[in-house]
């Protein structure tokens, strides 16, 4: 039996947390509750020596409720100036100061793990240019998919396929909100105001509903599918805030759903990338996923389809993921190998193709005056711009006006919107309720 002097000293890797809200107090907590079995399981122990914050009581509280987390600062550059830590984990999200944060962190050979979507979709390439250069590491598993693992499968497990296309709800605050709006007829608002009510939607729920976030998220995702860099303001986005619970209702009797998806596709001449509220057939997978869940799905030449789901957002989930880089981090510590992952998977320059040249189907919502003639006016418009319609329904009459349902065959963006400028030159025309893409087995 080997004395106290006698047994070997557990190794520790030093922790430093920019940011103690959401996903910052949810790491803090998985460390310390969790550090018993990482300790037995790698022979390592994570050790948070400085948290960062702009809200002292943040920290306070996590320490009253008996959590280790080392000495405390507010001013966050200094922290990164003068931690022992050798990793430093940005959790305060938004581009700045968290780039340049980063950036300071690297330049004084920190390794960094971070759920910021909003840099690495915008200033990826610095970043990883500089850790190359520093030989350190650069991890952002959280920074899509919260507690989703995506990114390492994707750079890692299924590197040995070549993707067609990947497609995801990868924004719970939106999903929940359409959900709502689908399974209690809500509208728009109602719902909205029920998400921020729960706490799933911020007072300022823009960057959800408009599709910022989604956006952020789709360009590191195809980023790293396609081995093309895709940087963020490149991807088309539309939110949902126009979408009507007259719109869930008919995409539902037509046999689809709503809902907001993230996707890209790689075709000969480049790839297509884009956030807009779509809608999708009742029996694809991703139409059975609700409420904040997210979900991401691909289609690999060797793999096949995949899915993979789970909550995208919230404390512990998200903070999974940041513990799971921090491990990997530690790993490449403890074996002299730090720096070796670190190179930009963004190898080939494939050009980021036009929305115009997107073709799928399409659904048409309009209210026009309910006579005869009307539809073959409408009709007239299709033909013109070289729109083929698919079917025609018509809904609810209003009086002297009805709403009707086109959907149309496989077109261009291009073609589509021609049609709608020419349909919205129709005197017979009241105004165009919406217009959606239609994702249906021809292009997901």
């Amino acid at each position: 039996m080997k004395l106290p002097e006698e047994m070997e000293t557990v190794k520790k890797i030093g922790v430093a947390i920019i940011g103690l809200g959401t996903v910052g107090s949810g790491v803090v907590k998985i460390i310390n509750e969790k550090g018993e079995k990482i300790k037995k399981r790698y022979g390592f122990q994570l050790e948070i020596l400085d948290c960062s914050d702009l809200e002292r009581k943040r920290f306070e509280d996590l320490k009253e409720s008996g959590y280790e987390c080392g000495c405390f600062y507010t001013d966050a550059y200094k922290m990164v100036e003068n931690t022992k830590a050798d990793i430093v984990v940005e959790l305060i999200g938004g581009f700045e100061p968290a780039k340049s944060l980063i950036l300071k962190a690297i330049e004084n050979g920190k390794s960094v793990v971070t759920a910021n979507k909003e840099v690495v979709s915008r200033s990826g390439e610095e970043i990883f240019d500089l850790a190359l250069e520093k030989g350190v590491d650069f991890f952002f598993e959280a920074a899509v998919g919260g507690g989703i693992p995506i990114i390492r499968p994707l750079k890692e497990m299924l590197v040995a396929n070549k993707f067609s296309y990947v497609a995801g709800i990868v924004n719970g605050t939106t999903n929940y909100i359409l959900t709502r709006m689908s399974k209690e007829g809500l509208d728009f608002n109602s719902a909205l105001l029920k998400a921020q009510e729960l706490g799933y939607a911020e007072p300022d729920p823009r960057a959800d509903i408009e599709g910022d976030d989604a956006q952020a998220k789709i360009a590191i995702l195809s980023s790293i599918a396609f081995n093309s860099r895709v940087l963020k303001d490149d991807v088309y986005k539309e939110g949902i805030t126009k979408i009507t619970e007259k719109d869930i209702k008919y995409a539902y009797e037509l046999g689809y759903c709503i809902k907001l998806i993230a996707y890209a596709r790689q075709e000969n001449e480049g790839i297509h990338a884009f956030v807009r509220p779509a809608l999708i057939p009742m029996n694809h997978p991703l139409a059975a996923v609700d409420d904040v869940y997210n979900a991401i799905y691909l289609s690999g030449d060797n793999c096949g389809e995949l899915m993979f789901f789970g909550e995208g957002a919230g404390s512990l989930a998200a903070g999974s993921s940041v513990v799971a880089d921090i491990l990997q981090a530690s790993f490449a510590i403890l074996k002299g190998c730090k720096g070796q992952e670190t190179k930009c998977s963004c190898f080939e320059k494939v050009k980021l193709l036009p929305m115009d040249a997107f073709s799928s189907k399409y659904y048409l919502n309009l209210k026009a005056a309910d006579q005869p003639g009307v539809l073959a006016k409408i009709a007239g418009c299709f033909g013109e711009a070289g729109v083929s319609i698919a079917s025609v329904i018509q809904k609810e009459s209003h009086g002297e006006t009805a709403n009707i349902i086109f959907m149309t065959h496989k077109t261009t963006e291009m073609r589509m919107r021609h049609a709608i400028e020419l349909i919205k030159s129709l005197e017979v025309v009241e105004s165009i309720e919406n217009s959606l893409v239609v994702l249906d087995e021809e292009v997901l």
